[in-house]
């Protein structure tokens, strides 16, 4: 195990690993000092982030943060590594890389061809070294695009998730907030439903909900209902209309477990959506979300900080292809990310990180009841991520998830956020909006007081 050094101001310090000196340079949030992981004064992470500028690219390769031998996360990131894709950065240090993102020479072609042979640790590593403006202007050169029945991840477009949680999935409330999102040009990315719990049954018939409307009204977009993955392997077994799978997952294999989840689990799952062949104009039908202090809460983090754990999850994600990938970034609560500055800097850090690894992402951009943040931040959040190139953001009724009990943005922050930067929904839900009366000669969402989509709310509620 490497020693790393730096002198700053007569003051030598030492960083025992490079797990300890990547936790060390990490900006401040509540969770590494909850681990113990934090540095312990600014002087010492600016001294870490000094000595991590020149740890070479190849010292992740050889020196992993958590062991071989007993994860297989990092087995998996280890043994997939791209040596043809890593040549043109092999050679580099974290913080020539750094030079190198922030240079025109890193396009989005470039950016392409690089980022099979990156690996978490190094992208979470250069993402240390870098402000919040640094994280904006490398993501959005980024492009990763995914289909299934709309296009996700195309330039100038901003897709969103309809979710319309209801406390106990009641069809009639579900289908209300439903429409709620419709009618604001919400789902193009997903409808997807969090349901009340994971039954079969209610599973079942929340999908069978979704399926029909969308059926029904020609809808191009896809459905998903985030029940646990064994669940939806034995939905489709017995023939229910499950469009994408969906997960939560973390960095390491003790963080997987306690989700009940396993790489050979997902390659089930992975499989079995393929196979129904639901899509018509993509293929990609896997949905991940993740967050920061999912495994140091699991007490599965190995003495990894948070941030560098959470990049290992996104290993886990690319190795399916995914349509869609989100960080629910404030869900966990300020014990992980204690207020505003800090659910930012994460939302910022885990974009970036997820596009730079060819992933798209998108962002849950919310934060708790207990935490020190307000409408203002998600506002704040929101912008940011728009300029930096968001695949989508979620969306709920007024920005008040009645199920979960969190904030997140509504429906009429994503019509903010696309009006303001010129953002576009998915190519073909902006067409069917057309076609369906709801957008007007500018390409703007029309404001109605009776449509033919209202025809849902008053069936399910009959």
């Amino acid at each position: 195990m490497s020693t790393y050094t730096s002198t700053l101001g007569g003051e030598r310090h030492r960083f025992d690993s490079l797990a300890r000196l990547l936790a060390a340079a990490s900006p401040e949030r509540s969770g590494d000092r909850l681990a113990g992981l934090a540095a312990s004064s600014a002087r010492e992470r600016v001294a870490a982030r000094w000595a991590l500028a020149e740890v070479p690219l190849a010292a992740f390769l050889t020196e992993p943060v958590v062991p071989y031998e007993t994860d297989d996360v990092t087995r998996l990131i280890l043994d997939t590594h791209d040596p043809v894709a890593f040549a043109p950065v092999a050679g580099m240090t974290v913080g020539e890389l750094r030079e190198w993102l922030l240079s025109e020479a890193a396009d989005a072609e470039a950016l392409a061809t690089v980022s099979p042979g990156l690996t978490p640790e190094m992208v979470a590593a250069v993402s240390k070294l870098m402000g919040n403006a640094d994280l904006v202007a490398v993501a959005r050169k980024v492009r990763v695009v995914t289909a299934f029945r709309s296009t996700i991840g195309l330039p100038g477009r901003l897709a969103t998730r309809l979710q319309p949680n209801h406390p106990t999935d009641d069809p009639a409330g579900v289908a209300a907030a439903l429409l709620d999102g419709l009618l604001l040009g919400s789902g193009d990315a997903v409808i997807g439903i969090n349901p009340a719990t994971d039954s079969p049954r209610a599973v079942r018939d929340l999908l069978e909900l979704l399926d029909g409307v969308i059926t029904r009204y020609a809808i191009p977009t896809q459905s998903c209902v985030l029940c646990h993955v064994t669940t939806s392997v034995d939905l489709m077994e017995r023939g229910a209309p499950v469009d994408l799978v969906f997960q939560s997952i973390a960095g390491t294999q003790a963080a997987n477990a306690s989700f009940g989840v396993t790489l050979g689990l997902l390659d089930e799952a992975y499989e079995a959506a393929r196979g129904l062949d639901r899509g018509t104009v993509g293929k990609n039908v896997m949905y991940f979300e993740t967050g920061q202090g999912s495994a140091l809460s699991a007490g599965a983090h190995h003495g990894v900080d948070q941030q560098t754990v959470e990049a290992r999850a996104y290993a886990v994600a690319r190795r399916y292809d995914p349509l869609l990938v989100n960080t629910v970034v404030g869900f966990i609560g300020p014990e992980y990310l204690y207020d505003g500055r800090q659910i930012l800097r994460a939302a910022l850090e885990d974009h970036f990180c997820g596009k730079l690894l060819g992933l798209p992402m998108g962002l849950d951009i919310c934060y708790t009841n207990h935490a020190d943040a307000d409408d203002d931040d998600v506002a704040t959040m929101l912008t940011m991520l728009g300029v930096a190139g968001a695949s989508f953001v979620i969306c709920t009724p007024g920005g008040d998830d009645i199920m979960l009990n969190y904030q997140s943005a509504s429906y009429h922050d994503a019509l903010y956020l696309r009006e303001v930067l010129g953002l576009r929904p998915a190519p073909e839900f902006e067409a069917w909006l057309g076609s369906i009366g709801l957008l007007d000669e500018r390409g703007a969402i029309r404001e109605v007081t009776a449509h033919p989509l209202t025809d849902i709310g008053r069936e399910l509620a009959a």
